[in-house]
């Protein structure tokens, strides 16, 4: 009899759902959809509408959620919702059930990814085994550390997205100096994420105000899609500059996760902004930002640098998840 896995990745903006089957070693999809995730009260009712869709009941439940995990429970980050495995498996009857962060589902997808969607900013001399990190900027920034352990690489979970901003030049400062007026705290997710390609905007727009013939462009807190299209389809000098400031601190943030974790086994960048921005990524500025380390140069410049293409990635890791989740022996839905 066919086993049912469905397996999500939730975030702030989009969430996605897939129900699959898995025959002879290998997940085939059966039903997927897409959902605005502000368009929904709570989760529950959108999984209620996607099992009525989908028509079948799953045996296992593996959801990649962006937000902080305690006990199987999460509080969304950028969403007000609370989903509760065990709440969740109880009220839809499923037999399994396991809730993983965001960036654990992305992280996992990295042993499936072919080479076709990854995009090299640095080959550098990948040593098999060595630690691993993904990192992304989307809605936030996400990052989780991938450790050899037996057959396969462990995702862990991190927030690290919410380490404090180090500012590496003088417009860095400056801009630490006009964050720190709107924010308690200046948090890397305030730069490296829409909200903070917007910030970066507002704060050049300022800085440029006083004699510039440019009409002030007033942007919503979160933004970034306007400051790209503004880039690249009218080479407003603004947002190109926006963009180059971004991928700075992109790639020297993407460094010291490097060197916190020596991951020799490559750094990932993932997300949905960089998709989006990979002319600029491939651009001489965030691999010089990311190997700017002083006398650890050269040791960041032997770490492999990739970035993800692939908009599901963190969907096919959940995936992932879920089948090892089918072959675990006394599976419960509190693992």
């Amino acid at each position: 009899m066919d086993r049912y896995l469905l397996y999500g990745d939730i975030g702030g903006t989009k969430t996605l759902l897939r129900l699959a089957v898995v025959k002879h070693g290998e997940i085939e999809c059966c039903y997927e959809r897409r959902y605005d995730s502000r368009q929904y009260d709570d989760f529950d009712s959108m999984l209620e509408d996607f099992l009525q869709q989908s028509d079948r009941r799953p045996a296992v439940v593996c959801l990649a959620v962006a937000g902080p995990i305690v006990d199987q429970r999460v509080q969304l980050t950028n969403l007000p919702w609370v989903i509760d495995a065990s709440v969740l498996a109880e009220k839809f009857s499923i037999p399994a059930m396991k809730i993983v962060n965001d960036f654990e589902g992305m992280a996992a997808s990295i042993e499936t990814l072919p080479q076709d969607d990854l995009v090299t900013l640095q080959a550098g001399n990948s040593s098999p085994s060595a630690m691993r990190v993904v990192l992304g900027a989307g809605t936030g920034m996400g990052v989780a550390w991938l450790i050899k352990r037996g057959r396969y690489y462990e995702p862990l979970a991190t927030e690290a997205g919410h380490v404090d901003f180090a500012p590496t030049s003088m417009v860095q400062i400056e801009l630490l100096k006009y964050l720190m007026t709107k924010y308690q705290r200046v948090s890397i997710e305030r730069l490296l994420s829409g909200q903070g390609l917007t910030n970066i905007f507002n704060f050049l727009q300022a800085d440029a105000a006083a004699g510039s013939h440019l009409k002030s462009i007033e942007l919503d807190a979160d933004d970034g899609a306007t400051v790209t299209r503004l880039a690249f389809e009218h080479q407003h000098p603004i947002a190109l500059k926006a963009l180059d400031l971004f991928t700075e601190i992109y790639g020297a943030y993407a460094g010291d996760l490097a060197l916190t974790g020596l991951c020799r086994g490559g750094v990932y960048i993932a997300g949905g902004i960089a998709p989006r921005i990979i002319r600029i990524l491939r651009q001489p500025g965030f691999i010089q930002a990311f190997c700017n380390k002083g006398r650890y140069s050269a040791l960041v410049q032997g770490i492999p640098v990739h970035v993800v293409m692939n908009s599901k990635a963190g969907l096919l890791g959940a995936g992932l998840l879920a089948q090892r989740m089918l072959c675990a022996p006394a599976l419960s839905f509190a693992e």
